[in-house]
């Protein structure tokens, strides 16, 4: 899970970026920059190149910070253009409804008190993932901002540019989606 970064005053640190501050921009850059990669990572494990994704979220979200009107958290619109600029490039690859391979190797960390306990905790996190990547791009987003990234329907639906009641359909059938391939396995 990853944390929700917090600037303190978003709105004062983007008014002095749009004001002529560019060196202030830094800022946003080391408190995204990790949760732009880990969201990439989750939506496309390793499809897309996550370091080229990230500068191409940060390029997206300065070029775009003058349209930024406070509607939402800033949190918010980082995900929104990271979930857009995956999409797309998925859809590129033509991959854009299902990730053929999620790879073992993720930053989740679970809870382990034995040898034998984290390789079966390792199984279930592999399986976990590789059906979630089996997922519809649009669900398996859904939930992973959900889950993994925490967000809340109503943040979900601002980043995902959808409504609530969509957000919450997504997630239900993204959940009974889940289930139907985890119980195949």
């Amino acid at each position: 899970m990853s944390p929700t970064p917090i600037i303190p005053d978003e709105q004062e640190l983007v008014q002095a970026i749009l004001n002529g501050d560019k060196e202030r921009y830094s800022e946003i850059v080391r408190c995204y920059s990790t949760s732009i990669a880990n969201l990439s990572y989750k939506l496309a494990g390793e499809k897309l190149e996550v370091e080229e994704v990230v500068q191409e979220v940060l390029v997206e979200l300065y070029l775009s910070l003058p349209r930024f009107r406070f509607g939402s958290k800033l949190s918010t619109y980082v995900y929104r253009i990271t979930v857009n600029t995956v999409a797309k490039k998925l859809k590129k690859l033509g991959r854009y409804y299902r990730m053929s391979e999620v790879t073992e190797n993720t930053n989740i960390q679970l809870r382990q008190n034995s040898v034998e306990e984290s390789i079966v905790n390792d199984d279930r996190q592999n399986e976990l993932l590789k059906a979630l990547g089996q997922l519809k791009y649009e669900q398996r987003t859904a939930l992973t901002l959900f889950y993994y990234e925490e967000l809340s329907y109503k943040e979900i639906a601002e980043t995902m540019n959808i409504t609530v009641a969509k957000t919450e359909s997504l997630i239900f059938r993204a959940k009974q989606n889940l289930k139907k391939k985890l119980d195949k396995q």
